[in-house]
């Protein structure tokens, strides 16, 4: 579920199509997505197992360790984008507004928590050209919950 009120558009990001965009201010710190409706969840062994998991790949979103969740609906969070120096902190499926954010803000989370250790995107960064490769669990959870300390600090 998606808090503030926003909209899809173009993407201000180079190649990424549409992006998800705030129609609200959002204080540095706040829920803007938070985790709802999710049916269950994969290990990455059971979903590169299956025969559509070319297909799938695009859409699966690690939630904690070794356990994923496919959305090949395309719901609207799906439209958030990657950068390095993201608007927002990705933390076990919560997004958090990493500064205070204007109307307008295209929300984005470094895609590196979201990927399977050594993962690696089939595009590069937008602005650094650099690979977009996966986090291990604990590579993840410590720079999220010290960033999200941070933010709440």
């Amino acid at each position: 579920m998606i808090l503030p009120r926003y909209h899809i558009g173009p993407s201000s990001i180079t190649g990424a199509g549409k992006g998800l965009f705030l129609d609200e201010p959002v204080a540095r710190g706040r829920v803007i997505t938070a985790p709802d409706a999710i049916p269950g969840v994969q290990s990455f062994e059971e979903i590169l197992a299956r025969p559509d998991a070319a297909d799938l790949l695009p859409a699966t979103v690690r939630w904690f360790e070794d356990r994923y969740t496919i959305t090949p609906e395309w719901p609207d969070e799906c439209y958030i984008n990657h950068a390095f120096a993201p608007t927002a902190l990705w933390h076990l499926g919560f997004v958090f507004a990493a500064a205070d954010l204007a109307p307008g803000t295209e929300i984005t989370v470094d895609y590196r928590h979201l990927l399977a250790p050594g993962q690696e995107e089939d595009f590069r960064d937008a602005v650094s050209g650099e690979r977009i490769v996966g986090y291990t669990w604990s590579e993840s959870l410590r720079a999220s919950t010290r960033a999200l300390a941070a933010l709440l600090a």
